[in-house]
């Protein structure tokens, strides 16, 4: 049986490391709407928005991209500490109601301690899955039922509702499709807890023994791709686009001693692979701070049965890293195409 597989691109943030240089205002705007438009073009699902600190609103980029697509749903990241679930149900709602467009729902713990710090949140790693599930339940629960004329009630540790009622109505078909960071323990309890996809930043993947028989859950990864018809020209793409970066090197350092990720932590302590070693994998880009990532560079051939492998590992949704150009999501389609085609 040919599973089925989604794409999902990202979307440039409005700072910090990027592969694509985002401009201020307007020129940013552009930028956004413009990868949108090339991610809708290929077939993607979906396109992930960023939030953090020091990034424009993801509500208001997310709001770009639906105006300038037809089909392509943001999958927003949303922080707990930044707005009550009730505004995030809201958002869902109004732009349901504004657009009859799906939206999906990154749900982030926050993993930058002196972000959280500076919103004087001190709560420990763990805990912070604990009130995510907490959140995404009201979220969700708000969505689902707000064609009802019965509100909501909530009585936990992190929040308290008391028959809450969401207008306007969101149609079920219209109820986010949560995300949840799978990669640590607490992620992945959560991600069960709530039904979620459980998104994951892999390791090479002979780490991961082919599963028997269907997923008993939802898995994806997030994952950058170089691929060509000679593997030469993937490689020598890679060298130009990521090149070895010293001063990255040490900010990728520094970003790791205010970070409590369990990915980031993990990723980090993995040894760089030579380009001329026998696997694809290569995290030049992710321990440079240039993107936040593994990529799989190669022939599309060598790319396509990498790919073919985490499929058969039960990863069956993919989010892209930010594509640097129209042509070049091309390319990414095609080493795709060419592991679901194992499958026929």
């Amino acid at each position: 049986m040919r599973p089925k597989v989604e794409l999902f691109t990202t979307c440039p943030p409005s700072a910090g490391p990027t592969p694509v240089a985002a401009g201020p205002g307007s020129a940013y705007r552009d930028q956004v709407q413009e990868i949108a438009r090339w991610s809708e073009a290929i077939g993607c699902t979906g396109i992930l928005v960023y939030t953090d600190n020091r990034l424009v609103d993801p509500w208001l980029v997310s709001q770009l991209i639906i105006q300038a697509t037809e089909t392509l749903a943001p999958l927003v990241a949303v922080q707990p500490v930044y707005m009550h679930p009730y505004t995030a149900a809201k958002m869902v709602a109004t732009f349901g109601h504004l657009y009859g467009r799906k939206i999906y729902l990154n749900m982030v713990a926050g993993g930058f301690v002196r972000d959280l710090e500076a919103l004087n949140d001190f709560t420990p790693h763990d805990p912070r899955y604990d009130r995510l599930v907490e959140y995404t339940k009201i979220v969700r629960a708000l969505a689902i039922n707000s064609a009802s004329s019965l509100g909501i009630s909530h009585d936990e540790i992190y929040y308290k509702v008391n028959n809450l009622k969401l207008t306007p109505p969101l149609p079920l078909e219209l109820v986010p499709t949560i995300f949840v960071s799978g990669s640590s323990e607490a992620g992945l309890a959560a991600a069960e807890a709530l039904g979620a996809v459980a998104v994951q930043y892999p390791q090479p993947q002979s780490s991961y023994p082919p599963i028997e028989g269907e997923p008993t859950g939802r898995m994806g990864i997030r994952i950058g791709v170089i691929a060509r018809d000679d593997p030469a020209e993937a490689w020598q793409v890679a060298e130009e686009r990521f090149p070895p970066d010293r001063r990255g090197e040490i900010a990728h350092q520094m970003a790791m001693k205010t970070s409590d990720s369990s990915w980031h932590r993990s990723l980090s302590e993995w040894p760089e692979v030579e380009k001329d070693a026998e696997t694809p994998y290569w995290l030049r880009p992710f321990q440079s701070y240039k993107t936040f990532c593994p990529y799989l560079v190669g022939s599309y051939e060598r790319v396509a049965t990498e790919v073919a492998a985490y499929i058969r590992a039960g990863f069956t949704t993919y989010i892209l890293d930010i594509p640097p150009s129209e042509e070049e999501l091309h390319t990414i389609r095609k080493a795709f195409d060419m592991a679901e085609s194992t499958f026929r």
